[in-house]
């Protein structure tokens, strides 16, 4: 995974410059589905090792590439 930091917290802290309660609920709300994304990377990751036939599923190994920041 790439070591930059991921786009959805970046524009966060962005966000987070001005002191509306817009850009503090988009910050808020940015940072939810990068946690909730990364939970899903991680039970898809798990359900590859269980199962690893999931791994030829049209589109999972895209998805996981786009989701570690990589190339799909």
């Amino acid at each position: 995974m790439s070591t930059q930091q991921p786009e959805p917290l970046r524009l966060a802290e962005i966000l987070e410059l001005g002191s509306r309660q817009f850009n503090d609920e988009a910050s808020t709300e940015l940072r939810l589905l990068h946690a909730l994304n990364a939970e899903l990377l991680e039970a898809l990751q798990y359900a590859i090792k269980q199962v690893p036939e999931l791994a030829t599923v049209p589109g999972i190994a895209a998805a996981i590439a786009k989701a570690e920041g990589r190339e799909a």
